[in-house]
């Protein structure tokens, strides 16, 4: 489950860019190697990014299906294992990579994302479902492609108010709460569960960035601009990846889930981050490299922990 896919990054360094605490408070300095990291460095970065949002959003989901099975004990692990991997994992990696910017900069770098997914991704997705007969996925992903071009639009609204200071920052989203229940995948294509799977990690780095920049508008007195953010990271969550976490099946019993978080913790702990680590040494890239060891210990730790539950 919380294995990593792989992407690269588009140019070799890229400058460090201020990032705003998840509590509203002081940001925390980037660190110096951030301001011309090596392009695999910066994919391994982007990877760990979209591993740590979707580790989060999981274990809350896990932590929920705890709590209905009678586990609060496991439902709590979930829940602190679930806030290292945003809070502390996360946010490091979103400071080594320059994750956020100005209010202007976080705003383009949205439009470009909803863009994407509105126009490609999830039509692409779509008709692909369609193809294959998967026809309740594919009238969600139609469905969420609506919803990133009304994301797109409410963005590229505030982006004209914050940089001509004309007109007004639209009113934040309303998320439909979409319970994630134990279940089978509700899919049969394997292309359809591996465009859910692609989704889900997209719509978990969206939930995750977006409360980042919702930090940082807070921070620099936009309170308008942090509710936009925050009203469209809960519709990511809350609504686009908890309805593909439906159709994926990605909640089974707390048994099942506790074996998919200690595979996925231990692949990380024994490989994933490792092998960053010392990619990242090979480059120089030294503060990122530290980075990556100190989690795969912290993920070797969370495994220890949910193997204990499991037994």
């Amino acid at each position: 489950m919380v294995s990593l896919c792989a992407l690269t990054a588009a140019s070799p360094t890229v400058p460090a860019l201020a990032l705003a605490a998840p509590g509203g408070g002081a940001p925390p300095t980037p660190h110096a190697a951030a301001r011309a990291l090596h392009a695999q460095t910066l994919g391994d970065l982007d990877t760990t990014l979209h591993g740590e949002a979707f580790a989060h959003a999981s274990y809350l989901l896990f932590a929920a299906e705890a709590d209905r099975e009678g586990h609060p004990a496991v439902g709590k692990l979930f829940r602190s294992t679930a806030h290292t991997e945003l809070n502390e994992h996360l946010h490091q990696a979103a400071v080594l990579a320059g994750l956020v910017g100005t209010n202007a900069a976080n705003l383009r770098r949205a439009i470009d994302g909803e863009t994407y997914e509105h126009q490609v991704m999830y039509h692409r997705f779509a008709d692909q479902a369609r193809e294959d007969g998967d026809l309740e996925a594919a009238d969600l992903f139609s469905e969420i492609a609506a919803d990133e071009g009304r994301h797109r639009s409410a963005f590229r609204t505030a982006l004209t108010a914050v940089t001509t200071g004309r007109g007004t920052v639209p009113a934040p989203p309303e998320a439909d709460m979409v319970p994630v229940p134990a279940g089978l995948p509700k899919v049969k294509a394997a292309r359809t569960k591996a465009n859910l799977d692609t989704a889900m990690r997209g719509e978990a780095l969206a939930h995750a960035k977006y409360m980042l920049f919702a930090a940082h508008a807070r921070q620099s007195g936009n309170a308008a601009l942090a509710r936009l953010f925050e009203g469209t990271a809960k519709v990511e969550a809350h609504e686009h990846l908890a309805g593909e976490a439906v159709l994926a099946g990605l909640v089974r019993t707390t048994k099942e889930n506790l074996r998919t978080a200690v595979t996925g913790e231990r692949h990380e702990a024994t490989t994933v981050y490792p092998g960053f680590a010392e990619r990242a040494t090979a480059v120089g890239d030294t503060a990122a490299a530290r980075f990556f060891r100190d989690t795969a210990g912290d993920e070797a730790r969370h495994a220890a922990a949910f193997q204990e539950a499991l037994d």
